[in-house]
């Protein structure tokens, strides 16, 4: 049996999905990890709680989330009288789900005077757990803010907290938590890059490891990424993180060439959702994701303290 896409051009679905979307006041936000085509139907390409915040400015009824599940997640928190829909219920985050909110009330135990901070990838329980939420654009700014408490607790991306570690001078007690994608860039791949591109910068996401952030001329949020590639005087740039995002930087930036360090870099859940998909969410409402109040709104406060800070 054909599948629609086989027998639906994809023009012919982004019209469907422009009509509908105009018909049910909805806004569209793909994360720039998403495919070329869901990133050039969007109406804001960025990262997640960028993207949440620029939902929550919008007079939009409907906010469809090209992303994965956290993400959806925290746009619900930030918007609660907005309907949020995520395309593919099953376009979740592997380093969100390594760690609970039981995990993390158990570390709390251990460590009764430490103050909490999450990483924004991470389940809105467990925002709900933690006394502060950072991205990765601003984590460095969250943990100097908080320079004179003897002990903080930091989940769930290891990889992330060395970054902090390193960059703050202050020891973290970490979660043993990763990004499955970012850990498949490993330094061979940098340094063979940079020999074929020996005029290169290169630049990678702080969920790498530390081996390759090394090699790196920057350590970057993918917002981060985005601003450097339009800024950097560099023609050429080595990119180290999930290669969804060189379609913007391709798109942004004509004139300059950007290379994968990895082509194994691929988040499987972030490709999960495509225009079909999209269609079908605005089509029959699909795929709600709502927040209890209660979970919800001690997660926005951890949110908020973080907004505060920076």
């Amino acid at each position: 049996m054909e599948s629609v896409t086989e027998i639906v051009s994809d023009t012919e679905l982004a019209e469907k999905i422009l009509e509908l979307k105009k018909e049910r006041n909805s806004v569209i936000l793909a994360h720039n990890y998403q495919r070329a085509e869901v990133q050039d139907i969007a109406d804001y390409v960025g990262d997640s709680l960028g993207l949440s915040q620029q939902a929550a400015k919008t007079s939009a009824d409907v906010i469809v989330f090209c992303g994965v599940h956290f993400m959806a997640e925290t746009a619900a928190i930030l918007c609660p009288e907005k309907t949020v829909l995520l395309p593919d219920p099953e376009a979740g985050c592997p380093m969100a789900d390594m760690i609970t909110a039981e995990d993390m009330r158990e570390l709390k135990r251990k460590h009764p005077e430490a103050v909490t901070v999450c990483y924004v990838n991470s389940t809105a329980e467990v925002k709900a757990e933690c006394d502060y939420a950072c991205t990765s654009a601003n984590v460095v700014k969250v943990i100097e803010f908080l320079e004179n408490e003897k002990e903080i607790i930091f989940v769930p991306d290891k990889y992330l907290g060395d970054y902090v570690s390193k960059k703050t001078g202050k020891e973290l007690i970490l979660w043993q938590g990763f990004c499955p994608t970012h850990v498949r860039i490993i330094p061979e791949d940098i340094i063979k890059q940079k020999e074929a591109h020996p005029d290169a910068k290169v630049i990678v996401h702080p969920e790498c490891l530390p081996e390759v952030i090394a090699l790196a001329d920057e350590a970057l949020s993918t917002g981060g990424m985005i601003e450097y590639a339009r800024n950097s005087e560099a023609g050429e740039i080595i990119v180290g993180t999930e290669i969804g995002i060189l379609h913007r930087m391709k798109k942004e930036n004509p004139g300059k060439e950007f290379y994968p360090a990895s082509r194994l870099a691929i988040c499987p859940n972030m490709k999960r959702i495509n225009l079909e998909k999209i269609l079908w969410s605005l089509e029959d409402m699909l795929h709600k994701i709502t927040v209890p109040p209660e979970i919800a709104t001690r997660a926005k406060r951890s949110i908020d303290r973080m907004l505060e800070i920076v």
